[in-house]
């Protein structure tokens, strides 16, 4: 997710987190990153359960990892949405042009942290809600993962850390029933020029997980991706520019998806595999299908009806296509970190565009 006014929400939530002055060691020879990597498996013991049967389409929603514990009320308000699937987003810090991958931080939000990751998946089992785990990096001085890319000595430190993070979760979606993991969200750069390091991270997450697998590409470059024949979707965060005006109608913008969905079909058959949208959403604001990374929803107009047509034509486009496996909202607050404002904000939550949603998922 790259986005100007999420992108300064999720800043601020983690201005607190101390830059790391340490510099890291130089000498990483090969046999220290072996080490590392032989540390990683022998922590990864417990016995691999088969996968969580599930039948259906994905009308899923993403949480915004909440700062504190909650009840399960507050889960039980997605169930009257008529979703069926959650996903949960475990964030870690990197740091531009360092190979460090940061998680389970201390001053981090519990939601954030594998002790928020792993009650919030127990009370969506409570609710009969299907789980993804989707992991997500937020680079500091930099912010989005697209744009991060390391070299030489400090990418070889990254290929440890990030394996060691994201086997982490593969080994809490086993213990406790995730159906679907994430593998990764937005690395344009990463996955375009190392292919072999995703192949080899998810030969290592089947050794230890039989669900779902899927990668998160952003809706520019799901098309460079190499190695969705390992995966079981093809992730996209579906976040197309469709149309500058204010208030595009929905012929408009179903008119407008017809060569998005030309360019996905073309992809879906070269693979053979489902698309699925792991985010999907707009912003209650003007021009809100013209692409939120263009946009400063402070200074642009509330616009319920936008959001709303927008929701339709995406529904109308995609949710009764054969090869279409469903999506994931972007995104839902199960609390409002320090009464934020969220008017124009992507959640649904209290705007008119919930009953279209309501409607849909309810099919």
């Amino acid at each position: 997710m790259n986005s100007s006014s999420e992108s300064e929400e999720e800043g601020n939530q983690l201005s607190e987190v101390p830059i790391l002055t340490q510099p890291i060691k130089k000498e990483v020879t090969a046999e220290k990153i072996d080490t590392i990597l032989a540390e990683i498996s022998a922590a990864v013991t417990n016995e691999k359960k088969p996968a969580v049967r599930f039948k259906g389409q994905i009308n899923g929603i993403n949480l915004e990892a909440p700062p504190d514990k909650f009840e399960i009320a507050k889960l039980k308000k997605i169930k009257e949405t008529n979703a069926n699937w959650i996903s949960v987003i475990p964030y870690a810090i990197s740091y531009d042009y360092k190979g460090k991958v940061n998680f389970d931080m201390q001053r981090q939000w519990w939601g954030e942290k594998s002790e928020g990751i792993i009650e919030t998946i127990k009370m969506a089992k409570n609710l009969n809600l299907h789980v993804m785990i989707k992991p997500q990096v937020w680079v500091v001085r930099q912010g989005w993962t697209g744009d991060f890319e390391l070299e030489g000595e400090e990418f070889e430190i990254w290929k440890a850390a990030y394996r060691k993070y994201i086997l982490n979760y593969a080994q809490i979606a086993n213990n406790h029933g995730a159906e679907m993991l994430c593998i990764g969200t937005e690395y344009r750069k990463m996955v375009k020029k190392h292919p072999e390091f995703w192949r080899t991270l998810i030969k290592d997450i089947r050794k230890i997980y039989a669900g779902k697998l899927t990668y998160a590409a952003n809706w520019d470059n799901y098309e460079n991706i190499q190695f969705w024949d390992e995966l079981d979707y093809i992730g996209i965060d579906a976040y197309f520019p469709l149309s500058d005006e204010k208030t595009p109608n929905i012929a408009t913008l179903k008119k407008n998806w017809q060569t998005k969905l030309s360019a996905i079909d073309s992809i879906q058959k070269k693979w053979n595999k489902p698309i699925l949208f792991t985010e999907y959403g707009y912003q209650s604001i003007d021009h809100t299908s013209a692409g939120h990374w263009k946009l400063e929803a402070d200074s642009l107009q509330q616009n319920f009806q936008a959001q709303s047509n927008a929701y339709e034509a995406i529904f109308q486009t995609f949710w009764d296509r054969e090869c279409f496996a469903g999506g994931f909202i972007w995104k839902w607050h199960i609390q409002n970190w320090h009464d934020h404002d969220t008017s124009k904000r992507f959640t649904p939550q209290k705007k008119p565009v919930l009953e279209v949603i309501k409607k849909r998922y309810a099919q």
